[in-house]
């Protein structure tokens, strides 16, 4: 008799590297593969590099006081993962006057963006979803 298993989205490997965002206002957003790369932590601490001009996540005790929670997008889990960033971005005055993504990597169990290197710029996908259905 066979023994099947029941394949579920979850099973199949992350196909996109991981990038973080820092949006306008100082959000950050992680994609799925940068959250799963960090552990899929409820909470991280952030990190700056003042003079390599470094920004570093690292997961961190929710209960800490230096904690920043991790919220996914979605119920499901399944987009992305934004951390609340404002007062560190405007601390190390890090442009926040347009979206922009790099590609993170990991260094130590901390994941890193590097803000000398080129950034993508993001614009929201809100205007084409609200527009009447049937209308390009």
């Amino acid at each position: 008799m066979p023994q099947f298993e029941t394949f579920t989205k979850r099973m199949i490997q992350l196909k996109r590297d991981p990038h973080i965002t820092i949006q306008k206002r100082g959000t950050m957003s992680l994609n799925k593969s940068a959250y799963v790369a960090l552990g899929s932590p409820d909470a991280v601490e952030l990190l700056y590099d003042p003079d390599e001009r470094i920004v570093g996540l690292r997961p961190a005790d929710p209960l800490a006081e230096h904690a920043h929670t991790v919220r996914a997008s979605t119920t499901s889990g399944s987009g992305t993962f934004a951390v609340s960033a404002m007062a560190f971005t405007k601390f190390y005055d890090i442009d926040t006057t347009r979206s922009l993504r790099w590609a993170a990597y990991l260094d130590n169990g901390v994941l890193c963006i590097n803000l000398n290197d080129p950034a993508t710029p993001v614009t929201s996908n809100r205007a084409r979803s609200s527009r009447p259905a049937g209308q390009a």
